[in-house]
């Protein structure tokens, strides 16, 4: 049986939403953020050297990063859920968008979740690149879920999961204003029945 190794107010419950939505038996041990520097405790760092979550343990497999770790538990479901069939056009959409969301997505959102962290005059060179990847990204997920009900087509799937909690992260931030699309994607994700039971965990 996989164990989760999970960190509160972490990315990594996508893969106990992914492990719900397949009703995968998972042991799940938690992990506290220290209280003063919100950095992840050393039980974590004794679980995989980057103490990063999430982490997961099967066997003699340990594996660590969001998307890895949703492709292991994907390959190890018997009924190929959640993940069009491979070399069909749904099942690249689904590659791009399973990527996007730690690759593309992700700089522009964390950045400015960390530039707020400090004072800043907002017109150094950072800030006119970040401010220019948001529009672009942004502007291309709201298209694209203006044509399509989900990230890989008509059905949901892993892809939705990765992006969903990305997307989180920058409505937290202030980026959806105005993204009608995105902001109704996010209330049908967030009723899932999975989602609810992983945000319950912390």
């Amino acid at each position: 049986m996989i164990t989760v190794h999970h960190l509160n107010q972490s990315r990594s419950r996508r893969v106990l939403w992914l492990l719900e939505e397949l009703k995968m038996p998972y042991d799940l041990v938690k992990h506290q953020r220290d209280a003063t520097t919100h950095l992840a405790p050393d039980s974590l760092k004794k679980i995989h050297p980057l103490a990063k979550a999430p982490v997961i343990v099967d066997g003699a497999i340990t594996l660590c990063e969001s998307g890895a770790v949703m492709e292991y538990i994907l390959n190890n479901d018997p009924q190929n859920r959640l993940r069009p069939v491979a070399n069909t056009a749904q099942y690249y959409q689904y590659l791009e968008w399973l990527h996007f969301a730690e690759g593309s997505l992700s700089l522009p959102v964390l950045t400015t979740l960390f530039m707020k962290m400090e004072q800043r005059s907002g017109t150094q060179p950072m800030d006119g690149y970040i401010a220019k990847e948001i529009a672009l990204d942004f502007s291309y997920i709201e298209t694209t879920l203006t044509n399509q009900p989900f990230f890989a087509g008509d059905d949901f799937s892993a892809a939705d999961i990765m992006m969903t909690v990305m997307l989180e992260i920058a409505g937290t931030q202030g980026m959806l204003e105005a993204r009608t699309n995105i902001n109704s994607y996010l209330e049908k994700m967030q009723s899932r029945s999975a989602y609810q039971t992983a945000l319950s965990h912390g």
